[in-house]
């Protein structure tokens, strides 16, 4: 491999770790790693000046080159000399090549072998960004590290899709390399290959044998679970270079990038700290600071006590309490200059621990705070008199389970919510995530909110509040980074004693420290202050009843009461023909179900339903997906076909029961005839 123009120098590897401490040589500055490169998308860090980043120990900042191509323009690069001179900034920077934007804009592109074409969102004319574009813009911006442009997908598509991504990135990174010639800019490819460790090791192969400077990890952070992303960048990290910086994109939190060190990983970017900072949440080491709650009020500690940043040595937790409480953009830019600054002290902690060998104690040390909330005032339950809240109300108790997540479990019946698995994971994997909520909310190019119908969500059996907290959390994310489409949430339920008794028990269920459940409960409704394009209604009482009366027809359904045995009723074959006819409109809603029964899934095709297999859940190996109508063009959910017929076929509830044998007959013949399994 040919030498790097990073002249990168790997001074120690952990024992016990695969954690590295380098330094490499940029175009402005000497960077020592591991080490956190603050967003800066638009040529700035929101809230930030270059001086408090300069101060907070910032080595390289990261600029967008989709977003500077359209505004201000290679040309005002081009103009003022590059980056440097135009910001002042005196370090590095590394630009993005606009990928990941690309594919934030599902419904506004194509992607071909030349490129990726797409509409401004400043004029809206066509632009096709070609990796010969993005170089060129990218040479245009004078930064330091240039990236490779690459196609990201989620990083669960399915092999084949995977697959191709990562070839026709293999494609562009040669192209790359060539559109760069003689430049003196260094330049990064990203391995791709989604979860599959084979496809990830095809990528790796390829690339590294091209003169690259460095390797990047992408394709993460974008849909699958905590534990697949680590495994996945340690089985990738493994496959790269080690004289080459190593760099995993778009994570994370602190202690995502303590997990990801000890994996082998140099260089981490994202928006977290700044972004969270926006509304009143600190990193500390004494855990995570919520600065909005009351009993910061009248405190006069300080921020972090061992945290020797500006904001720490001279600004009171009160002081802060009231510009996050007042919404004052000062409150933003200290939380931001702090978190900042934490990212880098602990990159500076870990750098050092490296050196002298004691990683592995310093990386179990850090893990017991980096997770946790406050430590100096955890909350706790309310409580009533000298007696805590009572753990049940009416038909509903709060359950631990042996893992140490809390639930909520009916009484009458046994069942609890989410019994497997933490509700707010359960919720995001079988309805967030399945569903591409965030995906489905990104406004097509040149569309302002106002200009695309809003996004309607049938969340059928409110319960706790899980599956919608993870649609209203998920919706903010989206609206964090900009303009999206707005999104209506209509709750059903008949019994809010569920809810009701998980507030009382926030310390429980963290999640429901939010404005919406609360509002929601007492009002029925809730609109977002923070992002108005967000509302939430509540329809209490019996959903057969109440559904015909919703504001709104259903894109998404989340279709969750009680089993069969509780709730027989909502799961007869009645039940779906009737949904099927209350949901279809003139755009196909999909339903999700943790339920994967054949009698389910013959019910939904019975009442005509397209129906699926969606991912598993706690002990389920699969859930339903169902589609009041098919898909033109690539489905987004593989269908059941003839493998299920045949298991339908062998199956001891093949029919509904009471069926007479005449209609047994027709029951058959008409799931046969169902479209879906023609041919």
């Amino acid at each position: 491999m040919q030498p790097s123009r990073l002249n990168f120098k790997l001074e120690a590897v952990a024992s016990g770790s695969r954690a590295r401490a380098a330094t490499f040589r940029t175009l402005h500055n000497e960077v020592k790693t591991p080490l956190f490169m603050p967003v800066g998308t638009q040529a700035t860090v929101k809230a930030q000046t270059f001086d408090t980043l300069l101060e907070s120990g910032s080595q390289i900042l990261l600029a967008n080159t989709y977003h500077l191509l359209l505004r201000p323009g290679p040309e005002v690069f081009r103009h003022f000399g590059d980056i440097h001179r135009f910001t002042g900034w005196e370090k590095s920077f590394l630009t993005d090549s606009g990928g990941f934007q690309i594919f934030s804009l599902p419904h506004s592109r194509s992607i071909e072998e030349e490129g990726a074409e797409f509409r401004s969102y400043v004029d809206g004319k066509k632009i096709l960004l070609s990796p010969e574009v993005s170089i060129g813009t990218q040479m245009a911006i004078g930064s330091d590290i240039m990236m490779v442009l690459d196609q990201c997908i989620p990083s669960t598509a399915d092999e084949a899709t995977a697959r191709r991504a990562l070839e026709i990135t293999q494609r562009w990174a040669v192209r790359s390399l060539q559109a760069r010639g003689e430049s003196p800019q260094s330049m990064f490819a990203i391995v791709q290959g989604a979860l599959y460790p084979h496809l990830r090791k095809q990528s790796a192969d390829g690339l590294t044998q091209l003169p690259f400077d460095g390797f990047a990890i992408g394709g993460l952070a974008v849909g699958e679970e905590k534990h697949q992303r680590e495994d996945m960048c340690e089985v990738a990290a493994a496959m790269l270079p080690a004289d080459r910086p190593r760099y995993l994109m778009g994570v994370g939190t602190p202690l995502d990038l303590l997990e990801a060190v000890h994996r082998g990983v140099d260089m981490f970017d994202c928006i977290i700290p700044n972004k969270v900072a926006q509304f009143g949440t600190a990193f500390t080491s004494r855990g995570l600071l919520q600065l909005r709650r009351s009993v910061y009020k009248f405190s006069d500690e300080k921020l972090d006590p061992t945290c020797r940043c500006p904001v720490c040595q001279k600004y009171s937790r009160g002081y802060l309490h009231h510009l996050t409480k007042t919404q004052e953009p000062l409150g933003w830019t200290l939380l931001g200059q702090h978190n900042i600054a934490f990212y880098h002290q602990l990159m500076r902690e870990i750098r050092q621990s490296i050196l002298e060998d004691r990683f592995l104690a310093l990386y179990n040390e850090k893990r017991q705070f980096l997770q946790v909330e406050d430590m100096d005032h955890p909350a706790v339950p309310p409580k009533v008199g000298k007696e805590r809240r009572p753990r049940t109300l009416g038909n509903y108790t709060v359950n631990i389970a042996e893992a140490g997540f809390a639930s909520i479990r009916q009484v009458s019946s046994g069942e609890i919510m989410h019994s497997h698995t933490p509700p707010m994971e359960e919720a995001k994997s079988l309805y967030v995530d399945q569903s591409a909520l965030a995906e489905r909310l990104q406004l097509p190019a040149g569309k302002s909110p106002e200009e695309v119908p809003e996004l309607v969500i049938w969340d059928v059996g409110l319960g706790a509040a899980a599956n919608a907290m993870a649609a209203v959390q998920c919706y903010e994310a989206a609206a964090a980074q900009g303009p999206v489409r707005r999104l209506k949430l209509i709750s059903f339920e008949n019994d809010l004693d569920s809810l009701r008794l998980a507030l009382t028990h926030k310390s429980y269920f963290p999640y429901l420290r939010h404005s919406g459940p609360d509002a929601v409960l007492a009002r029925g409704q809730w609109s977002s202050r923070q992002f108005p394009g967000l509302s939430w209604e509540l329809l209490e009482g019996d959903f057969w009843e109440r559904a015909p009366q919703a504001s709104a027809k259903p894109d998404l359904i989340f279709y969750d009461f009680f089993s069969h045995k509780t709730d027989t009723a909502c799961w007869k074959l009645a039940s779906f023909a009737r949904l099927f006819e209350l949901v279809r409109s003139e755009r196909s809603a999909e339903l999700f179900t943790y339920s994967a029964s054949t009698a389910v899934r013959a019910g939904l095709l019975h009442a005509g339903f397209f129906v699926g297999a969606g991912v598993g859940t706690g002990v389920k190996k699969d859930t339903t997906i169902a589609l009041t109508a098919g898909w033109s063009g690539p489905p987004r959910h593989a269908l059941l076909g003839a493998e299920w017929l045949g298991k339908w076929d062998r199956s001891q509830a093949k029919f509904p029961e009471g069926l007479t044998e005449p209609e047994r007959t027709a029951f058959e013949a008409h799931i046969r005839r169902h479209p879906q399994f023609a041919g």
